[in-house]
């Protein structure tokens, strides 16, 4: 059986991102939100970058494409090394060194499982030279390699497929993927 992550605690912040509390995954999504602390993280190869569709059994915006994988640091956590394990679980990848690259606050409501997401985002990027993921399905529906160009393009033409997060993820990404 899966692990229930809804009831692992996250870090609340304030408007600029210090700590201020905790709470649990789940009532931090829950309507109206609790602005609390993650991560997004954004692998760049030869293939451009690399998408998750996002299971359809995901509690915020499910079967929407979105960065290579999200989660949320333990108070108090080593941010890289926290992302890096949920690359590892969500994705199958592993050996990829990330390095954040900046940070954003978003609040995006979910009216088809009305939840919400009010995040203080750190974004992290890595590099591989050749990664084929083996997910987990209870977390993601599908993967692809996709060059920025036609990333943007696709996001602009029809965002309702995109997590409401990627084009903050892609805006801080872009300049550091684009130097590898």
């Amino acid at each position: 059986m899966p692990e229930n992550r809804e009831v692992h605690p996250v870090e609340l912040v304030d408007a600029a991102g210090r700590g201020i509390g905790t709470c649990t995954v789940a009532e931090a999504h829950t309507l109206p939100g609790r602005h609390h602390r993650a991560y997004s993280v954004l692998l760049a190869g030869p293939d451009g970058v690399l998408l998750q569709r996002r299971a359809a059994a995901k509690t915020r915006f499910p079967l929407r494409w979105s960065n290579t994988c999200c989660g949320h640091p333990a108070p108090n956590g080593d941010l890289a090394a926290s992302a890096a394990q949920r690359l590892a679980e969500e994705m199958g990848v592993t050996g990829v060194e990330l390095r954040e690259v900046g940070e954003f606050d978003y609040r995006a409501e979910d009216a088809a499982t009305n939840r919400v997401e009010d995040e203080h985002d750190h974004v992290l990027v890595g590099y591989v030279d050749v990664a084929t993921p083996d997910p987990d399905p209870a977390e993601v529906g599908q993967w692809r390699w996709v060059s920025l160009p036609e990333l943007r393009s696709a996001v602009e033409a029809d965002p309702d497929s995109y997590t409401p997060w990627l084009p903050g993820v892609l805006r801080l990404a872009e300049p550091a993927v684009l130097k590898s």
